[in-house]
Formats: structure tokens, sequence, C-alpha cells
């Protein structure tokens, strides 16, 4: 087993906005790309955990978003009736 504490890594994002780390000399894998931030395996995870802060997946949180904004007019689009 190598140890990679001295290798040079790049932080990496997918289309669902989820992070890792990648090995600088390696090829990216599909669905991946490079996020700008490259440096010790320790600085990369270092940088992630502070830059991802939210865990869900994208498409997850944009349909939330949009059930919430829906349920929200849904909401306001009501009136109240006395009786």
């Amino acid at each position: 087993m190598s140890d990679h504490t001295e290798s040079v890594f790049h932080v990496v994002l997918n289309d669902e906005e989820q992070y890792s780390i990648w090995q600088a000399e390696r090829e990216l894998p599909a669905g991946w790309r490079a996020e700008g931030t490259k440096g010790t395996k320790q600085e990369c995870l270092d940088h992630i955990g502070r830059v991802w802060t939210d865990m869900r997946p994208a498409g997850l949180r944009r349909r939330m978003e949009r059930e919430a904004a829906g349920a929200a007019a849904g909401q306001s689009g009501r009136q109240s009736t006395s009786v």
C-alpha cells in the first residue's frame, strides 16, 4: 500500500455537487471535474469540509426547494373564511 501524504490532490465535483479528492497525476473519472483547489490530501479534505455544508445531492435540494415553494404558494393562495 502506498502512502499518499505527499501526493498532490485535486478537489473534484460531480454534477450532483458532491465533492471528493483525486490524485493530480491521474485522469479524472467520467462525470467529475476539477473544482479548482489542489494541494495535499489533508488540505483538500479541509477545503471540502469548509465548502460542502449540505450533503444532499443537488437534484434532491432542488426538488425539496420546489416542493417547499409549491407548499408556500398553496398556503398563501388559500383565503380564510369565517363562519
